[in-house]
């Protein structure tokens, strides 16, 4: 079995990631910041079925401290990396890019030194289909122009960069993965579906940016996770996209939540947002080729999922829910 280093796994798509290695039996070193872009509290929810168990460390640190880095991967004779840790939030890294710079690009560039003397065998980076930017076709492969229209993407895209120079120079096998939206439990609090639901249960009006016909590839985290560790064990190289391969209306979207409520939605549109793009649609075929990849979970599976997970962890827990 080997020894994974999983940064951000106290996040969303990371706390998943280590959940699904400690049932395949791998050891499992998590590092994570605790960032204050969302609750530290949900954070620590995320992790907590893990603490204690005998394959997992979790260690509150810092990417860019590359001292504190290097000594983790030696100390725990890490064999392989999974960086998933990254400021998110389109809208937020618009108000205020700074910190996407700071965290999304300094901290893979100190990461990236870090493993460089303790014979790391393969590192798989996170990276979005938000580097993307307005499609140019329909669906986007990994040929597509990188044009990102948000400072996330364009942090994103400039890690990317870092990440290939550094597998060039130093003959260091990489994968880069552009994962497409993304959705399921534990996700954010200030991702659509999430606020959809929260909305919905308290009462109060949906906010939809534009018409709602925009469309998404939403991607359930399971089918994301087992992509990612599929890239990491098998010899894939390179750039390749993680989607379910299916576009969705937002539209769509909203009347599966309704079903799922048992009422109808208030809903209140306004006019679109900077740094959002019209359309996300993936052709997943090369993930498919190189690694099996295999996105099983439909839309309308997936928001049931979710919602039974918000009723049990959020609605259960908060009064002004209930």
């Amino acid at each position: 079995m080997a020894n994974y280093l999983v940064t951000g796994g106290a996040g969303f798509i990371g706390s998943h990631l280590a959940d699904s290695l400690l049932e395949k039996g791998h050891k499992v070193v998590v590092v994570d910041n605790f960032d204050e872009y969302y609750s530290r509290k949900i954070k620590e929810q995320n992790i907590s079925n893990n603490i204690g168990k005998k394959n997992y460390i979790f260690i509150e640190g810092d990417l860019r401290s590359t001292n504190l880095i290097e000594k983790i991967l030696k100390d725990y004779k890490i064999t392989k990396i999974f960086h998933v840790a990254a400021r998110a939030g389109i809208r937020s890294s618009v108000q205020d890019p700074q910190p996407y710079f700071d965290l999304n690009v300094n901290g893979t560039i100190s990461l990236l030194k870090a493993s460089l003397n303790v014979g790391i065998e393969k590192i798989v980076f996170a990276s979005s289909s938000s580097v993307y930017g307005i499609e140019n076709y329909l669906p986007i492969d990994e040929k597509h122009p990188t044009i990102p229209i948000s400072p996330y993407g364009a942090s994103k895209l400039a890690a990317e960069a870092f990440c290939h120079s550094f597998a060039h120079i130093y003959n260091k096998p990489l994968a880069v993965l552009r994962y497409f939206t993304v959705y399921g439990p534990r996700q954010r609090p200030d991702m659509a579906i999430y606020k959809f639901f929260f909305n919905a249960k308290a009462g109060k009006e949906i906010t939809i940016y534009g018409d709602g016909n925009q469309t998404r590839d939403f991607t359930f985290v399971s089918d994301i996770v087992e992509g990612t560790i599929k890239a990491m064990e098998s010899n894939a190289t390179g750039i390749f996209n993680l989607g379910s391969g299916q576009r969705v209306k937002l539209n769509d979207v909203l009347k599966i939540i309704e079903t799922c409520i048992g009422k109808p939605l208030k809903l209140s549109h306004i006019e679109k947002q900077k740094g959002d793009v019209p359309d996300t649609f993936s052709n997943i075929d090369k993930a498919r080729k190189a690694f099996g990849y295999d996105p099983k979970v439909k839309i309308n599976e997936g928001i049931k999922i979710f919602y039974s997970w918000f009723e049990k962890n959020v609605v259960n827990s908060n009064s002004t829910l209930q």
